[in-house]
């Protein structure tokens, strides 16, 4: 008897045996032997193999495809979808609690989908990534598609917005059935190209169409298609389309302990000390991941070219050379704070004086613990005066 972790793909070959539609019934089973034979059952995978290459061409064989590529932009072949290949450093996805938790509960749900089905329980999985650029969101859509063991295919924009907006629409329903008939996650990256608010006065009367387009194979494929939505702009896009997605996930900017646990596991060949950790991770507040990885990366190049050790100093220099995602654009500290050691100390001990001691000051402005205990001597002589 068929255990509750293959209901999903039964009723999904089932549901394309009804239809005649030989694709799906096709994916969905070569898919199943694919969980079979992962799950030991390397028998009851070959089994169903042999079933599909043999019986299949007599459910209706004219819609019948092997291999059935990509959908494509009917006017320039363009692809619309990508697949996406995905290592296991996907997993070292640094989370908040909040988003571990919505992330959790989302893979439970798709993971028993079938039984929740098989209850009569409606099992919307739509899942909207929105936040600043360069935190995660894409990683994050990686993460899921790992995790559950299916190929991610994401759309592309720059073929999918075709410059005859009535092909944009087909183009649209043809990733939402390719993406029903084949077990994937669709993911949707820049979402707000073809779901903006339809009420803004400078789009086209043709672009308010494609939207309505959207909207309408959103409804018809969601019980099918994994779709995840992935954004920068959320505040573009259309209200009807919140309402689409049963989860919502705010990919902001990373807290410390994200900060930190991505300056470990990024600068990890450089060989900061935790205390230098520490110090880069506040300083780095209002900075995305990737502009972490970004100065780590610079930082490992330098080291290789150079044969020296980076210090705190060069780690800063990258990163004020960087535009943060919060504060109005601006970093902690600004260059002139940076290379004015009076005002770098009085700032820094004032932010945090347990973490920035003398030494650690002096390091990241260059100079030596003597020289730092000197200008501290120096002005505290000047106050008495």
């Amino acid at each position: 008897m068929a255990t509750n972790q293959y209901l999903s793909e039964l009723f999904r070959i089932i549901e394309g045996a009804i239809r005649l539609d030989g694709e799906k019934v096709k994916n969905y089973a070569l898919f199943l032997a694919e969980k079979l034979e992962s799950d030991g059952d390397k028998t009851g995978a070959r089994r169903l193999r042999s079933i599909i290459g043999k019986e299949i061409h007599k459910l209706h064989p004219a819609q019948v495809e092997q291999n059935k590529p990509v959908p494509v932009d009917g006017e320039s072949r363009f692809p619309l979808l990508e697949k996406t290949e995905i290592g296991e450093n996907v997993l070292n996805f640094v989370f908040a609690e909040p988003q571990k938790k919505i992330i959790d509960d989302y893979l439970v749900v798709i993971e028993s989908r079938a039984t929740l089905e098989a209850n009569d329980v409606l099992t919307g999985t739509n899942l909207l990534l929105y936040g600043p650029p360069g935190c995660g969101k894409t990683h994050l859509a990686q993460y899921i598609a790992f995790k559950l063991k299916l190929p991610l295919y994401t759309a592309r924009i720059d073929g999918l917005i075709s410059s005859f907006l009535g092909s944009t629409a087909k183009n649209i329903q043809a990733i939402f059935e390719y993406a029903s008939k084949t077990p994937c996650i669709l993911l949707l990256d820049e979402f707000d190209a073809i779901a903006k608010f339809r009420n803004d006065q400078q789009e086209l009367g043709e672009l308010k169409r494609v939207v309505n387009s959207f909207i309408q194979n959103l409804d018809s494929h969601s019980s099918n298609a994994l779709l995840i939505a992935a954004t920068n702009h959320e505040k573009l896009l259309d209200p009807a389309i919140w309402r689409r997605f049963d989860f919502l996930l705010n990919v902001g900017l990373p807290e410390f302990e994200q900060r930190q646990a991505l300056w470990d596991y990024f600068a990890e060949k450089l060989h900061f000390h935790d205390k230098h950790i520490k110090v880069l991770a506040d300083l780095s507040e209002g900075y995305s991941g990737a502009a972490i990885k970004s100065t780590s990366s610079r930082l490992l190049q330098q080291s290789i070219i150079s044969g020296n050790q980076p210090t705190l100093r060069d780690a800063v220099t990258i990163l004020l050379s960087l535009k943060p995602e919060q504060n109005d654009g601006k970093s902690i500290i600004n260059t002139e704070t940076f290379n004015d050691l009076t005002k770098l100390k009085k700032y820094l001990t004032a932010r945090n004086p347990d973490l920035y001691s003398l030494t650690i000051i002096g390091e990241i402005a260059g100079c030596s613990k003597a020289t730092m205990s000197r200008t501290y001597s120096k002005r505290k002589r000047t106050r008495k005066r």
